[in-house]
């Protein structure tokens, strides 16, 4: 490590060779050749979003706080909303440093470790060595269950087992063009809400769906819906032949029935097509205006009519906020948030902390007990412009 820097390539390499359950390992060593660091560990939320669970390096000591930690009011919560390293004293002549372990918006988690001295050099290189971490931990948890498992701080039904199955890795992610976070909530018990989505060179594809039904059952009609969904989307389908095929496939192979929103975001013009699939209308903040977006609505995929699905456009500009949402938003206990206020309220968060506040503010209306998933997505349209901010702008004292 010449001059104290990090040698990604090294670091890298080591975590490769390693065991993928491992990776904190890795970087705490490197951290200790370097720095001398002390208590190395990465701790990451849980599946409900309400605790972090604390992933030590081996040769670490173990502590009152291995257990999991409420996330609310924390430090550690602070951290993740503003995306900036904290350094406080330690307590015993040294410091404490906690930095995001973020990779495309998405965050992963933070990495604490305690430095006996830490100077804007260090500091620097621990953001580093947290930026990498980012990367191994995505690429581990594709051979390993150490993550999963350390998110369940709650028991989690088979119906809600198969819907996260459904849903991309990462909740959050941050292009030039866009920030996209989404939320489902409660996380450990009913199915059949998804949200979906990828980047291809020129189009952003989104989709959110209900399938109805409870439990099992919508959960496996969720999967049979998301797959026919991909499958097309993959290859090449707009948003009306997206949803074509997923209303063949519900037709062929099902009884059910489900609603969906469709989107093909043009990542040049910002120009939005899409299908309303009897899905409840999007909301969109534009100048300080939250309205309901005006959609032609079709039925829901499964229902036999005989009106196709009509293909429409949305216009995006920089600086819109698009919420989609599911009916779980809006349900009969959750008539008290007031959404349009909510959404216009968060406008200057970071979607993701924008996703929490509005599922959180539902979640308790209904006093914890919702009859149905309610999940939102959240896109903030930049434009051409805009560029992502990565890790945040740097240390906060």
């Amino acid at each position: 490590m010449k001059g104290g820097d990090v040698e990604l390539g090294e670091l890298l390499a080591a975590a490769e060779a390693a065991p993928p359950g491992e990776s904190v390992d890795v970087v705490a060593h490197d951290l200790q050749k370097r720095f001398g660091a002390e208590r190395v560990s990465f701790l990451f939320v849980d599946l409900v979003g309400q605790r972090l669970v604390r992933l030590t390096a081996a040769d670490g000591e173990a502590t009152d706080s291995d257990g999991p930690i409420d996330l609310q009011g924390s430090v550690y919560d602070r951290v993740l909303q503003s995306q900036r390293q904290h350094v406080e004293p330690d307590g015993q002549g040294g410091r404490r440093v906690i930095t995001p372990v973020t990779n495309r918006g998405d965050c992963i988690g933070v990495l604490e470790v305690t430095l006996q001295s830490a100077d804007d050099t260090v500091l620097r290189q621990v953001r580093d060595a947290a930026h990498a971490l980012a990367y191994i931990v995505v690429t581990d948890r594709r051979f390993t269950d150490l993550y999963h498992l350390g998110r369940r701080t709650t028991e989690t039904s088979l119906a809600a087992e198969i819907q996260h199955q459904l849903l991309p890795s990462a909740s959050c992610c941050e292009a030039a063009q866009f920030t996209l976070a989404a939320g489902l909530v409660p996380a450990d018990d009913i199915g059949g809400d998804t949200y979906d989505y990828t980047l291809d060179r020129d189009t952003l594809h989104l989709s959110v769906t209900d399938a109805m039904g409870h439990d099992t059952n919508s959960a496996l009609l969720a999967t049979l819906l998301v797959g026919a969904l991909r499958r097309a989307r993959r290859s090449g389908c707009d948003a009306l032949m997206q949803a074509d095929h997923a209303h063949r496939a519900l037709l062929s192979h099902s009884r059910g029935l489900a609603t969906g929103q469709l989107l093909c975001v043009d990542l040049e013009t910002g120009l939005c097509e899409l299908v309303n699939a009897g899905h409840p209308r999007p909301l969109r903040l534009r100048d300080g205006t939250v309205e309901e977006v005006a959609l032609a609505v079709n039925l829901p995929f499964g229902v036999a009519a005989p009106t196709p699905y009509r293909l429409q456009e949305l216009q995006l500009r920089p600086g819109d906020r698009l919420i989609l949402l599911t009916d779980g938003m809006q349900e009969r206990g959750a008539a008290a948030v007031d959404l349009a206020a909510l959404a216009q309220d968060t406008r200057p968060l970071h979607p993701r902390e924008a996703v929490r506040s509005l599922t959180t503010a539902v979640l308790e209306a209904c006093h914890g007990n919702l009859r149905d998933d309610a999940t939102v997505l959240i896109l903030d349209w930049h434009g051409k412009r805009h560029r992502p901010s990565g890790n945040g702008p740097g240390p906060r004292r």
